[in-house]
């Protein structure tokens, strides 16, 4: 039997390239000793940064994901098909990830290691 995927369900799968604020936290978490994937594919949607051993999922948002109601919308699925499979998502703005990337990333590692 051949599987055979439209070009939007294999184009999805496919790795994302990170985004720099993406790349940014990530070496903040890594420069605290804490291992992550950057643009992990759960089945179901692409994750920014995923940190396993937290089942941690982080996101990092533009301006769209306050401003547009679809947007909004479609982030409360995500999250609860997240919540559903026993993963918590952190969405932070790219602003914030910008000034206080280490900031961040200590208070993530004060809580993957609680």
């Amino acid at each position: 039997m051949i599987l055979r995927m439209s070009w939007r369900q294999s184009n999805f799968m496919e790795k994302n390239e990170p985004t720099p604020n993406a790349r940014l936290l990530n070496n903040a978490l890594n420069a605290v000793g804490i291992e992550t994937v950057l643009e992990h594919y759960d089945g179901h949607k692409h994750i920014d940064i995923f940190i396993p051993k937290g089942k941690i999922y982080i996101e990092i948002d533009g301006a769209h994901h306050y401003t547009s109601a679809f947007q909004i919308a479609t982030d409360f699925a995500r999250d609860h098909y997240s919540d559903d499979s026993g993963y918590h998502t952190l969405r932070l703005a790219n602003e914030v990830v910008e000034k206080q990337a280490m900031k961040i990333a200590r208070a993530i590692r004060k809580v993957v290691n609680f």
